[in-house]
């Protein structure tokens, strides 16, 4: 099995960053990840972690970003997402532990859910257990810790929200 993993990662390389979307998919999806054949990644995407990774139909993944994951959680990212370059999306993170040697304790794993049609910004980062709501956009360079309501804009370290589309009224308030 590691041969494979050796194997995919310098075939996944080697192709051209922005091209051949289909067979990266194909790739992907022999590793044991759920990639619709018309989302589009770039060769320079890392993946890191177990199979708990899907990705809708027309979604567009940039440059360098990150998704890792864990036995223990899930990444769902749906529809008509767009990420933009240098995304960290990770559902790990660590307990406090003031007592133990590292402060940095027992690991802990949350689902993260990209809903459809959702717009994220380049250089953002997503933490454990957010949700991203449908038709949300995420500014760039926004670090995300708390869920984003659907049809919203959101901006900032922590991200929050700046503007709320209404659906009723077809405008922003």
């Amino acid at each position: 099995m590691r041969n494979f993993s050796i194997i995919f990662i310098f075939i996944f390389r080697i192709l051209p960053k922005s091209r051949f979307f289909r067979l990266k998919n194909k790739l992907l999806n022999l590793r044991g990840f759920s990639i619709d054949n018309t989302a589009r990644i770039f060769s320079s995407v890392q993946i890191f972690g177990p199979k708990n990774i899907t990705i809708g139909s027309d979604t567009f993944i940039g440059h360098e970003t990150l998704l890792n994951g864990s036995y223990d959680s899930k990444i769902i990212i749906g529809n008509n997402v767009d990420i933009s370059h240098r995304v960290t999306i990770s559902t790990g993170s660590h307990e406090i532990d003031m007592i133990g040697k590292h402060t940095a304790g027992k690991g802990k794993f949350q689902n993260i859910i990209i809903n459809d049609g959702a717009w994220v910004g380049m250089n953002t980062i997503i933490l454990p257990g957010v949700t991203i709501g449908e038709k949300s956009i995420v500014a760039a360079g926004s670090v995300v810790t708390k869920d984003v309501l659907p049809y919203s804009i959101v901006a900032g370290n922590p991200a929050k929200q700046k503007k709320l589309y209404d659906n009723k009224s077809l405008q922003w308030i």
